[in-house]
């Protein structure tokens, strides 16, 4: 039996979302490392801007782009742009579950949404499933995942594809 709709996208963001809880945790004792052919910060703005090979680490998240700005206000970090050919975000496994690797020409995170958003040539990849949009938005919170089409291309479709991997064990004529 084929899997409805609704039940083909819970499942997709199970598969896709289920290792990572956060993108960057600011509640962590691990600190954000970043290296880059040059920075510029700007303490009056509250802006850090890092260009050429940056790199990005807290713990084992890692963000790599050719140009990355961190903003920050009172409470801390507040949001972090990235762009590149393409700019590519790598998060562990976490409870049994695969690597999240994801890529797109720009990635941002936002504390106060909770968020991490790929744009143009989106594509996230779990293991063997693979999500590709236009511009993907992850809930860190609510752990969903919202994907949206673009303009069709030579490189794209312009629809959101996706590529599930049945579960191992499950028999798909249970239901």
């Amino acid at each position: 039996m084929k899997p409805s709709g609704k039940r083909a996208y819970v499942l997709l963001a199970t598969l896709i979302i289920s290792s990572p809880a956060a993108a960057f945790d600011m509640d962590s004792d691990a600190p954000i490392r970043v290296s880059a052919d040059t920075a510029r910060l700007d303490d009056t703005e509250g802006t850090a801007v890092y260009s050429g090979d940056v790199e990005l680490v807290q713990g084992e998240t890692q963000l790599n782009a050719e140009r990355v700005v961190l903003y920050r206000n009172q409470e801390g970090l507040s949001r972090i742009e990235a762009s590149g050919e393409p700019a590519r975000y790598r998060q562990p496994a976490r409870e049994g579950g695969a690597m999240t690797d994801a890529r797109a020409r720009n990635i941002t995170w936002s504390a106060a949404e909770s968020q991490l958003t790929f744009e143009r040539q989106a594509v996230i990849e779990q293991g063997n499933n693979v999500f590709r949009g236009d511009v993907i938005h992850y809930d860190t919170v609510r752990r969903v995942v919202t994907a949206e089409g673009g303009t069709p291309s030579e490189d794209s479709s312009g629809r959101v594809e996706m590529v599930i991997q049945p579960r191992s064990g499950e028999n798909p004529t249970d239901e």
